[in-house]
């Protein structure tokens, strides 16, 4: 653990400290292998034991908070790097590349991620009458900011609900949402409020990266998108840059190729195959493409992925 956090976490409250300590021993004692697990659905916990390499995945919308280590995702040309003094929060889905930066045998990482649901958001924001937000902002996708000793206790509870599942049924759907009511009345609360009300850009935008997700096999189509979702061309290309960091272009072609690799993997197309399927129509061109996000051609990548899952 660098000495920055470590001079972080001396100058937290005792209860903070208290906190992070039971969050460390809870992930440690729910997932005493490596890798990603979910004891509960929504919920996962991870536990590494070393630095990562890039990895490329599409974020759901979700609450990650880290116990232990450091975590750094990179969304378009923004990096994002938090750690147990900080929660990432992404609103909407979207194409990532993700590595953990700080982890060992003695210090492993440990970080959990909590799914959330649009649906949940609005209820509790019409709940908790969520003031009005400062203006119709842009506002990005992905942020990070320092994790509050309210939301640390909130998230401690949840974890502690996993050795016993019947509580866990009925209770962690309570603190569910006093998390997201936390989230909501925190720094990023107008992130979420923007994700859920009908009508502002990025409600908007979140529409569109909706239909992209469900079409992303076939021919974009901007006019066609733009006025699907109420928005000129321009207004389009803006928001959605603003929202997530590519444009849609950029973000279409990311989500063939995630599910390309996918396709290669799960279910053992070749490289022609798996292109002409996301949308591709010349294999040279998702080649390079694939190679330009992945780092190496697509057999070359699936072999060494199959090998390192092979151990």
């Amino acid at each position: 653990m660098s000495s920055a956090i470590h001079s972080s976490i001396e100058r937290d409250a005792p209860r903070t400290q208290e906190n992070r300590a039971e969050l460390v021993q809870r992930i440690l004692r729910a997932v005493s292998e490596e890798g990603a697990f979910e004891p509960q659905p929504g919920l996962h916990l991870f536990r590494i034991s070393c630095p990562t390499k890039p990895v490329h995945v599409v974020q759901e919308p979700a609450l990650c908070v880290i116990a232990q280590g450091s975590k750094e995702v990179l969304l378009g040309t923004k990096r994002y790097r938090y750690d147990s003094a900080h929660y990432l929060l992404t609103s909407v889905g979207l194409p990532v590349t993700a590595r953990i930066v700080e982890a060992s045998e003695k210090e492993p990482y440990l970080g959990l991620r909590l799914d959330l649901d649009t649906s949940l958001i609005t209820s509790v924001m019409i709940e908790a009458a969520r003031p009005q937000s400062r203006g119709d902002l842009d506002l990005n996708a992905m942020n990070v900011s320092p994790l509050d000793e309210e939301l640390l206790d909130a998230v401690v509870r949840l974890v502690r609900l996993l050795d016993s599942p019947a509580e866990y049924r009925v209770l962690a759907p309570l603190v569910t949402r006093e998390i997201i009511y936390r989230l909501l009345m925190g720094e990023q609360g107008d992130r979420l409020r923007h994700l859920v009300v009908a009508g502002g850009p990025s409600h908007r935008i979140a529409r569109a990266i909706e239909l992209l997700r469900k079409s992303f096999d076939q021919p974009l189509r901007i006019e066609h998108m733009a006025r699907e979702i109420g928005m000129s061309v321009s207004s389009f290309h803006h928001h959605f840059k603003s929202v997530t960091a590519m444009s849609p272009l950029q973000f279409q072609k990311k989500l063939r190729l995630h599910e390309a690799r996918r396709l290669m993997l799960g279910e053992d197309l070749d490289a022609a195959r798996a292109g002409f399927q996301v949308g591709y129509e010349d294999a040279s061109h998702f080649s390079r493409d694939y190679k330009r996000l992945f780092g190496e051609p697509p057999l070359r990548d699936v072999e060494q992925l199959r090998e390192a899952a092979r151990g």
